[in-house]
């Protein structure tokens, strides 16, 4: 069902099953299954035939001491061993979002050493695409837990990243929900850029990613927020994407791109309200792979991050961003294998689950072509969905552009 890459071509894929234990508790929304029947989907496709998983060891706290304090990675190594105690709330811990689990540090370290890992694998040269669809933590700050992460696996591997051999890095996140960590670790440093695509923050927790966010310091500029309204669909957060990313990432010039792959951003997913399908997600993920491409010489870290539809959406999209990152084209009308449908219903029969790759999602979209230039394209409700999506682009550019040497009125920048 996959056509093998050639040899030279093949990207890395960090896996451990020790990943499944980030297990925060029964009624929680993020739950360890989406990664397993991630990983089942790509092996019944066939994906992963002759790729060798590359199985990562834990971050140390000298590694997660890149981003967080000490004092919070001994709460989070004393809350896992229990019992809770009111300190907890001080770290983030012990709340609804962040439940307390046993062994939460040992799974949260095994998350980071993913990231790690695969940022090693890059950086010796051994690979030129790496992704770990176990990491993606991009909420964690550096004293609490925040949004169900723990530690900030893509801050710290990107703060290794600059001590080995890189210093223009851009962070790509298109979660539904704010970058708020990673642009927060690097928000005054000027070899970091961070671009975050989310739902408006007036609209959705953790309410930061506004345009005017632009970094501080000698770091303005490289700060980079696009907000955009809820019922977003695949064809207008792409003419976004287009609008604004490319011309940042190449007047940045990155050396490589590390890419928060969260795919909350989904119509069905129950945590936000963006309308996206896996047809708009995968056409996302092969444009970071493109722009990696062409701006840093393919070198391209992707992780996962959010989502919620655990056997709809989740396995679906994250198996298309494992075809991206190991080279291995998989054609979105692709049937569900009968084996893997079987083995979701046994596991949850109260779900439908999917039977083809596609969601038959409409990507053809207008480029972005200047302010005002929005086309009379169909019915009233698509005009407004465009001119929204203009009005959040102008803002963006705005905002940013010029901090980056560019027009922000000129749609070839």
């Amino acid at each position: 069902m996959v056509t093998p890459p050639r040899s030279e071509e093949r990207g890395t894929l960090v896996w451990t099953e020790r990943f499944l234990g980030y297990t925060w508790s029964p009624e929680h929304p993020m739950k360890p299954a989406r990664l397993k029947f991630t990983m089942s989907l790509a092996e019944s496709l066939g994906l992963l035939d002759g790729v060798e998983p590359l199985d990562p060891g834990a971050a140390t706290d000298t590694d997660l001491m890149r981003v967080h304090s000490s004092a919070y990675i001994e709460a989070v190594r004393r809350a896992g061993d229990g019992p809770p105690t009111p300190e907890d709330t001080l770290y983030g811990l012990g709340t609804a979002d962040n439940p307390v689990f046993p062994r939460m540090h040992e799974a949260a370290s095994v998350i980071v050493g993913g990231t790690l890992a695969a940022a090693g694998e890059i950086a010796a040269g051994r690979t030129r695409r790496a992704v770990s669809i176990g990491g993606g933590m991009h909420h964690a700050m550096p004293d609490s837990a925040a949004g169900f992460c723990i530690y900030n696996d893509a801050a710290i591997a990107i703060s290794w990243l600059l001590e080995h051999g890189f210093d223009r890095i851009a962070y790509l996140d298109v979660d539904v929900h704010h970058g708020d960590g990673v642009q927060r670790a690097f928000y005054a440093d000027p070899r970091v850029l961070t671009v975050s695509l989310h739902q408006h923050p007036a609209t959705l927790w953790p309410n930061t990613g506004w345009p005017e966010e632009t970094g501080v310091g000698a770091a303005e500029g490289t700060s980079i927020n696009l907000p955009l309204l809820p019922g977003t669909r695949d064809a207008q957060w792409l003419r976004g994407f287009h609008a604004v990313v490319p011309g940042a990432v190449a007047a940045f010039g990155p050396q490589i791109i590390v890419s928060q792959c969260g795919v909350d951003t989904h119509r069905e997913d129950p945590l936000a309200d963006l309308e996206l399908t896996v047809d708009g997600q995968r056409a996302a993920f092969l444009a970071m792979r493109e722009l990696a491409d062409r701006y840093a010489e393919g070198r391209w870290l992707a992780l996962g991050g959010g989502g919620y539809g655990v056997v709809r959406v989740v396995p679906r999209a994250w198996t298309h961003l494992l075809a991206a990152a190991l080279d291995r084209p998989l054609a979105p009308r692709t049937p569900v294998p009968e084996d893997w449908i079987e083995q979701v219903r046994t596991a949850a029969p109260r779900v439908t689950p999917p039977t083809s790759m596609t969601d038959d999602g409409d990507i053809d979209y207008l480029p972005w072509d200047g302010p005002g230039g929005t086309p009379e394209i169909g019915d009233a409700d698509q005009i407004r969905a465009q001119r929204a999506v203009d009005t959040a682009i102008s803002a963006t550019r705005r905002a940013s552009f010029g901090l980056l040497g560019l027009d922000p009125e000129d749609p070839r920048d």
